[in-house]
């Protein structure tokens, strides 16, 4: 499989939990997911032990910073962190909610993946999908 490809088999085994949780408590905190040099997938959470009601933002970089880590020493060859953002919808003046997915593999592909959505009768309306190149963050 390609670098694309792979990155795709991870986000489509990780994402289901955010949907899952939208439909719960209509929010999550970020959280993300690896694929071993094997391909074998992991999900991961990530915890501020500092606090109970943790910024996005500090997880986001907590599990960033984990990531590089993996990468620097060849444990993971794809990774993926997925948050919920609000975002302006492409050709639009529009904004929307969206679970955002950000991709980076070994190989150099990385993207960051869109998933517009409303929440209606407890249920998670997507949008249509969109993405462009990633920040290569993890890799280098």
């Amino acid at each position: 499989m390609t670098g694309k490809e792979e990155s795709e088999k991870l986000m489509n085994g990780i994402l289901p939990l955010a949907e899952k949780m939208l439909r719960e408590y209509g929010e999550f905190h970020p959280y993300g997911g690896y694929l071993r040099p094997d391909g074998e997938l992991v999900q991961v959470g990530a915890e501020d032990p500092d606090t109970d009601y943790p910024k996005a933002r500090d997880l986001i970089y907590l599990l960033r910073s984990s990531f590089q880590e993996m990468a620097h020493d060849e444990r993971c060859k794809a990774v993926a962190i997925v948050f919920d953002v609000r975002v302006k919808l492409p050709n639009s003046d529009e904004k929307s909610d969206a679970v955002q997915v950000s991709l980076d593999h070994a190989d150099g592909y990385s993207a960051e993946v869109f998933f517009p959505y409303k929440i209606v009768n407890r249920e998670v309306v997507y949008g249509n999908a969109f993405a462009h190149e990633g920040k290569h963050e993890i890799f280098g």
